[in-house]
């Protein structure tokens, strides 16, 4: 296996919304074995822009070394946000620096499908999955994040926390005890406020501004929660879960009686006008790898569900997805598309009051 590299790259900017702007380290893993034991293996080099987290990145990377001993599979890993500046700016020189990319959910695949940046593939374990992706193929659920709420039992008693997300935002028993993500850089953020949008009005960021909000990191709010600064932040399941198994912290899942809010995160090959390395074969041996059930083990094991039917596998502590399923909050991911900006500034303005 190649010595892995860390290296920093430059925050991008979104115009007028710098405030909450922040900048991500990129690092590359790299995979690279054996010479070939049959010619119908795919070979090659693969770039992968994701946005999973580095210590998930690299058990997978692992299992893919072992799975495609002839690729060469690197790693860039960033916030959604700072992916999406990332690909606007290489768009400029005519290429991507990627050939697959893997985000937060599914409104920007919509976007780059738009711009004719990807290709379709329809694998063959689209049979298998019970997510609906592109019907085409463009792109395909991966992995399934659920936006939840949490509270710390050691601090705050169970009876007075805020079982809905509209009591998180409205209780105003919570004034300055609540934090949640940055949908500025967080793709599972703004979909998250997209579908409390679509609920309960931009009534709802204004009365985020009045509860004094915390807009953070979610290893921070995660943190400062189990420290007893706050009585419940919103958050993924995943940054919970991963916290009780590797620390056993007490913190636990409010799943809200509103309705959990699911996002598919996506998995897409960019089409060979502008990948990095017009090794498309391997995209797609690599999305099949990801959508199979030693891939989708390796995703549970990272503390997200499974995007496969009737799977017995679940993360840590996690209630079973079809109970997920059944009481959650949609999420329009046109809208979250097209009001990506209008839902971005007007959250900022109902936070600074204006």
């Amino acid at each position: 296996m190649q010595k892995r590299n860390i290296r920093a790259i430059k925050p991008f900017t979104f115009g007028v919304l710098t405030a909450f702007t922040v900048g991500l380290i990129f690092g590359s893993l790299g995979c690279k074995k054996t010479p070939p034991q049959s010619t119908q293996e795919p070979r090659g080099k693969i770039v992968i822009y994701t946005s999973m987290y580095e210590d998930i990145i690299t058990a997978i990377d692992t299992a893919l070394e072992q799975e495609f001993p002839n690729c060469t599979i690197e790693f860039v890993y960033g916030g959604t946000g700072t992916i999406q500046s990332k690909v606007t700016a290489e768009q400029k020189t005519g290429k991507l620096g990627c050939d697959i990319l893997m985000v937060a959910e599914p409104s920007y695949s919509l976007e780059l499908k738009e711009q004719q940046l990807l290709h379709p593939y329809l694998s063959k374990e689209v049979v298998n999955l019970d997510f609906t992706g592109d019907p085409e193929g463009y792109w395909l659920p991966v992995r399934i994040c659920n936006m939840v709420l949490a509270y710390n039992p050691e601090y705050t008693d169970k009876h007075s926390i805020p079982t809905t997300f509209y009591d998180f935002a409205f209780n105003e028993g919570l004034q300055g005890l609540i934090s949640m993500s940055n949908p500025l850089t967080s793709g599972t953020a703004l979909a998250a406020v997209t579908a409390l949008r679509d609920l309960y009005g931009y009534q709802y960021f204004e009365a985020l501004g009045r509860q004094k909000v915390t807009v953070e990191a979610s290893s921070t709010a995660l943190a400062k929660l189990e420290a007893g600064e706050y009585q419940a932040i919103m958050i993924l399941e995943e940054s919970v879960l991963k916290k009780q198994e590797e620390t056993g912290s007490k913190v636990e899942v409010i799943y809200p009686q509103d309705g959990t809010i699911i996002v598919p995160s996506t998995i897409m090959t960019i089409n060979e006008t502008w990948s990095a390395n017009r090794n498309t074969a391997a995209a797609e041996a690599i999305t099949d790898w990801f959508l199979s059930e030693e891939g989708q083990a390796n995703i549970v094991a990272g503390w997200m569900h499974t995007v496969r039917k009737n799977s017995p596998l679940l993360p840590y502590h996690a209630i079973p997805t079809s109970q997920i399923k059944a009481v959650s909050m949609p999420v329009d991911w046109v809208t979250c598309y097209r009001y990506r900006e209008e839902i971005r500034t007007q959250f900022i303005q109902a936070l600074k009051g204006e």
